[in-house]
């Protein structure tokens, strides 16, 4: 890959983004500009080659893809900063929740290479799954964008109309996933087990369940079907946790959390 990348805000994600492009060998560790106030926060990588800075602008000109990893309130004015160094030919991704690509476009002064993407924590190790949305396809920039976030992870291409929604389910997710885990911790210490090896067993077959789902391409039923038998246990627990409102308390959480973030949306 030859195209060198500017991470505007080397916060959590930030960080996160530039150790998957580094892991992956998506690019050189010289090939990426990171910026933040405490650049101290930022040893780890420039002790592995990347350049840190706290200069947005001199991160903005070096860079053909400019990452803004930065809070939402702070999106506009880091466009205005670093508008002078975005040329026309390069691509500005966003992973702030809540900003349109028509806000990021009119204040870098009509620039139409904007994209943005909706990463979840799980990007911390590689897994996370991002959604991404561009007002246009310009040259094949999806596919850039795309190739670029599957270093730490999967992506998939939506609508922008869609990101709110996929925040909700993707980012807002990784909590629902892990307070699942965290109750069936807990009914494991009801039935014998340590806190840490109740985890370790809801963890691990979390996992194995999302695996089975992602490698067969199957649906969550026919799996369901292959572990209940006649007058077994998991039917039994499964009919339990359905009449105690499991599914639908879980579906009301999803909307809960996707009216809020309209709600805010609306009235930001």
């Amino acid at each position: 890959m030859g195209n060198k990348i500017s991470i505007i805000g080397g916060g959590n994600l930030g960080s996160a983004i530039a150790d998957g492009l580094i892991v992956s060998n998506y690019c050189q560790p010289d090939s990426i500009y990171i910026t933040r106030r405490k650049i101290k926060l930022l040893e780890h990588l420039g002790d592995r080659g990347v350049n840190v800075s706290t200069d947005n602008k001199i991160a903005a000109q070096n860079g053909s893809i400019i990452i803004l990893a930065v809070k939402p309130y702070q999106v506009v004015q880091i466009c205005e900063e670093i508008l002078p160094h975005v040329a026309k030919e390069d691509i500005v991704v966003s992973v702030a929740t809540g900003v349109s690509i028509e806000t990021i476009t009119d204040a870098l002064n009509g620039h139409s290479r904007v994209y943005r993407a909706m990463p979840n924590t799980a990007i911390a190790i590689g897994e996370s799954m991002t959604c991404i949305c561009g007002a246009n396809d310009n040259n094949g920039d999806l596919e850039v964008v795309s190739e670029l976030f599957k270093t730490v992870g999967e992506t998939i291409a939506i609508r922008e109309d869609l990101m709110n929604a996929a925040t909700v389910l993707g980012a807002c997710g990784i909590a629902y996933a892990m307070r699942f885990i965290r109750a069936v911790s807990q009914g494991g210490i009801e039935i014998g087990f340590h806190s840490d090896v109740a985890q370790k067993i809801a963890a691990q077959t979390v996992k194995g369940a999302a695996d089975l789902l992602i490698r067969h391409d199957s649906h969550p039923e026919s799996e369901i079907d292959k572990v209940t038998t006649p007058r077994g246990c998991t039917i039994a627990g499964l009919n339990e946790m359905e009449h105690q409102g499991f599914s639908s308390a879980l579906i009301k959480g999803v909307l809960t959390s996707f009216e809020k973030i309209e709600f805010l949306d609306k009235n930001k």
